[in-house]
């Protein structure tokens, strides 16, 4: 068979071309994605979530010992986002039926990876936790046909009286931050 070149593509459709760029995008300083292992047998599976140390520490995760946990529902097409905690870390997890696309912004003015953002995916068949540093600006958008509830373990107890959590606007990245991206 004959070799093909971009001179045999219409001119036309040329200069739409590119090359899809697979390196590794950057990784906002502190922020951990840690892989789940699930066991599965003929009767279903089983997932480890969180293992907590005898120092009552989470495993993986030096220093962060749980004070609360959480869940919130996301309705179809919802963001909830921009938002950071100056005192508290927080690690998500969605079960791996659902799909939520989280952002990631590090606005630490003394952080190595200050103005950097993330994409992460959370769900869509993986089973994995994401460790939120105190300092990163988060948020989720649902871009599933259902709603999905998130789960979330915090080192620091809520305080209605002194809420740690301070409000970006959702769109101040660009609202198109928040849509799929598109090939």
């Amino acid at each position: 068979m004959p070799k093909v070149s971009l001179d045999d593509i219409d001119e036309n459709i040329r200069p739409k071309i590119h090359t899809q760029i697979y390196s590794k995008k950057p990784i906002i300083e502190g922020v951990r994605i840690i892989n789940l292992i699930s066991h599965v047998g003929e009767q279903g599976d089983l997932g480890e979530i969180i293992k907590i140390t005898s120092g009552g520490e989470i495993e993986g995760i030096s220093g962060f010992k749980v004070a609360q946990v959480n869940k919130t529902r996301l309705n179809q097409g919802s963001i909830k986002a921009w938002h950071l905690h100056l005192k508290q870390d927080e690690i998500w997890y969605l079960i791996p039926t659902g799909e939520l696309l989280v952002g990631l912004w590090d606005v630490r003015k003394d952080s190595s990876t200050c103005g950097i953002t993330m994409r992460v995916m959370l769900g869509g068949g993986n089973s994995r936790l994401l460790f939120i540093p105190k300092g990163v600006a988060h948020g989720s958008v649902n871009l599933t046909n259902y709603s999905v509830e998130l789960f979330y373990f915090t080192n620091q107890r809520f305080d209605l009286k002194k809420p740690d959590e301070y409000r970006i606007p959702w769109d101040a990245k660009g609202a198109d931050f928040w849509t799929s991206e598109r090939d």
